[in-house]
């Protein structure tokens, strides 16, 4: 549960206008460390503009962000990276025919100095790799087994793994179940469940209400770029839940528009 009473990150009425076309329309989340926040809504809600704002991809229109209580304005996807925001998305950005251990240290690669030459350390990043996967519940065959030899499943722990190595505080991760299989979704929800119990605030994008039943302990619904609400495990029923995605509020509002014709 919510490791902490001061939000990690906080979203004020985020605005994210394309043109005339309003993504975003005055959304506010709070992130909490050691909390699992899940994001609910099914295509066109908003989620995927969302995720890229708070990780820099995007800058906001109108509204603040704030990270570890201070205003930020990230000028770069990087900048959010080094401050802490990880994010993982769908395609994973892995090279299927390299070595685990490679993918795993790819842009951040360990180097051992012989003479005035460097050199790429395999020994450390293979050491590296192994342990970590194995802290998730990965063993692998050896660090030079090729990515594209893992389950889908696998991979997206590989992707985590890499993150929270890395310094993430915040992970985002972007439908991560999605294309996976039951077993196979267990172990990632297993994995987000790892992770948040180190202290990291993990934002879980999913349509799945499911999937976000198992390690959620926020739920924020959005809907055509607005929240439809915020509430904590124990305040909704994966029902109401799922009701609130379908657009059960636009229903019921319609329904008393048309005296309960629909």
């Amino acid at each position: 549960m919510t490791a902490s009473k001061k939000p990690l990150i906080e979203m004020k009425n985020i605005e994210k206008h394309f043109g005339s076309v309003i993504a975003l329309a005055g959304v506010s989340v709070d992130v909490y460390p050691g909390e699992c926040h899940c994001l609910l809504g099914d295509n066109g809600a908003g989620k995927s503009t969302f995720i890229k704002t708070m990780s820099g991809v995007h800058k906001p229109t109108k509204g603040e962000i704030f990270f570890e209580g201070k205003p930020l304005n990230f000028e770069r996807p990087r900048d959010a990276i080094r401050a802490g925001i990880a994010t993982v998305y769908q395609d994973l950005a892995m090279i299927p025919l390299m070595s685990v251990s490679r993918n795993f240290f790819m842009g951040n690669e360990p180097e051992r100095k012989v003479g005035p030459f460097s050199f790429f350390d395999h020994e450390k990043a293979n050491e590296v790799t192994m342990s970590e996967m194995k802290k998730m519940g990965i063993n692998l065959r050896g660090p030079d087994q090729a990515v594209g030899t893992l389950s889908g499943g696998e991979r997206q722990t590989v992707a985590i793994a890499r993150a929270v190595h890395f310094g993430a505080k915040v992970l985002i991760l972007d439908e991560p179940t999605s294309a996976l299989g039951v077993r196979q979704t267990s172990n990632v929800l297993a994995t987000v469940d790892k992770v948040r119990k180190q202290g990291i605030a993990v934002v879980f994008i999913t349509h799945n209400v499911r999937h976000a039943m198992a390690v959620g302990d926020t739920f924020t619904v959005l809907n055509r770029g607005k929240t439809l609400g915020t509430a904590k495990r124990g305040e909704i029923t994966p029902e109401e839940l799922q009701e609130l995605m379908a657009g059960g509020q636009e229903l019921a509002t319609l329904e008393g528009s048309l005296g309960g014709t629909v």
